[in-house]
């Protein structure tokens, strides 16, 4: 029997091929219970462009005294920081990647506010 982690691995193992046949930049997102971290990835997964995440400095700043990252809200605002670091480099159009996680709660949160910031996928 396999365990949660190693069902979400083959997950994101399974979704990661679909992504590199396409050949587009990969906005992939990781989340533990304390922060989310969100990157976006060129087509050929060589370089990492844009990344963002609340465990950033400036981003604990904005987000409070309490420097809470584990909130949809702090999802929220990684997915604008994303997006906007994304177009300064270059990438309009991602595939997105959650890594086998479910799309819902953070997950959605931070894709939902990469949209609206511009990003396409």
């Amino acid at each position: 029997m396999m365990t949660k982690k190693e069902q979400r691995l083959r997950r994101a193992r399974q979704t990661r091929i679909r992504i590199a046949t396409q050949g587009v930049a990969r906005l992939t997102v990781n989340r533990t219970n304390l922060h989310i971290y969100a990157s976006v990835i060129s087509g050929d997964g060589a370089q990492v462009l844009a990344s963002a995440s609340t465990a950033e400095a400036e981003v604990r700043k904005s987000l409070g005294a309490s420097g809470k990252g584990g909130t949809a809200s702090a999802a929220q605002l990684i997915g604008k920081r994303i997006a906007e670091k994304a177009k300064a480099a270059g990438v309009e159009k991602v595939a997105f990647d959650r890594a086998g996680f479910a799309y819902h709660g953070r997950v959605k949160a931070l894709a939902e506010a990469a949209r609206e910031a511009g990003l396409q996928f």
